[in-house]
C-alpha cells in the first residue's frame, strides 16, 4: 500500500477522494487546493498518495516521484504500458481500502493532475466498475495503444490549459472525445482555461462546483 496524505473534514466521512500528483511531485502537492473547494457540509476523506520512486528517462535518469515512465516530450510515443498498469493496480488497492472504511465505490471520486489524470482515467474507465467521478486534470490518454477502455456511467470532468507545453491541448481534447465517443453512458464534461501545465484558481471553482454536484445527486438518492 502506498503512503498517502490523509484529509479527514468530519466524522465518518460519506465519500472519499483519491487525488493523484503529477511527475515529480508527491502527495502533498494536491492537497492545498481542499479549503479553496468551498464543498457541501458533507464529511469527505480526501486521500493524496505518495507515487513510488522510479527513474525517469525524459529527465536524464534521475530518480523521482512518478506513476510511470517517460521516454520523449511527444507523450503519444512509447509510453509505459506496464507502468500505467502498475500504477494502476495501486490506486485499485486504495479504493478497496476506502470500501473497507466504509465507503462504497459509488461514492468515491477518482482525481489526478497530469500523469495522476492518466491513472485515474485508465483505473476508472479500464474497468465496467462505476465510481462516483472522475477529475482529470491537464492530461492525456496514450494512442494507438494495448490500453482497452470501458464505457460506464462514471461522470467524468476533464479540464486543460489551452497553452499547456506539457501536454499539449490538442491532446487532451483528443483524449475527452475518445473518452466521450466510448458511448452515451454518464456525463462527459470539459472545460478549459488560458493557462499552462498548472492550475488556477477559476478552474478550483469549477472543480468545487462539479464535487458538490456529484455529492447531492448520489447522496439524495440514499
Amino acid at each position: 500500500m502506498l503512503d498517502d496524505v490523509t484529509i479527514e473534514t468530519g466524522v465518518d466521512p460519506a465519500w472519499s477522494v483519491i487525488g493523484l500528483h503529477g511527475l515529480g511531485a508527491d502527495g502533498h502537492d494536491l492537497k492545498g487546493i481542499v479549503p479553496e473547494l468551498s464543498l457541501p457540509p458533507v464529511p469527505l476523506r480526501f486521500v493524496f498518495p505518495h507515487a513510488p520512486v522510479m527513474r525517469v528517462r525524459i529527465n536524464g535518469g534521475a530518480p523521482m516521484r512518478a506513476w510511470y515512465d517517460v521516454a520523449l516530450a511527444d507523450l503519444t510515443r512509447f509510453p509505459d504500458i506496464e507502468g500505467m498498469r502498475r500504477s494502476v493496480g495501486y490506486v485499485q488497492a486504495l479504493v478497496k481500502r476506502e470500501e473497507e472504511r466504509g465507503v462504497p465505490q459509488s461514492r468515491i471520486i477518482l482525481a489526478g493532475f497530469s500523469q495522476g489524470g492518466l491513472i485515474a482515467l485508465l483505473t476508472a474507465f479500464g474497468s465496467p466498475r462505476i465510481f462516483g467521478g472522475v477529475l482529470a486534470l491537464s492530461t492525456y490518454l496514450p494512442e494507438d495503444s494495448d490500453l482497452s477502455l470501458t464505457d460506464n456511467s462514471t461522470p467524468l470532468l476533464m479540464i486543460h490549459g489551452t497553452e499547456d507545453p506539457v501536454v499539449p491541448f490538442p491532446v487532451g481534447k483528443r483524449t475527452f472525445e475518445r473518452l466521450k465517443g466510448l458511448g452515451s453512458r454518464g456525463t462527459r464534461e470539459w472545460s478549459q482555461f488560458a493557462m499552462g501545465h498548472t492550475i488556477c484558481l477559476p478552474e478550483i471553482r469549477v472543480i468545487g462546483d462539479w464535487f458538490s454536484e456529484r455529492m447531492v445527486e448520489t447522496l439524495s438518492e440514499g
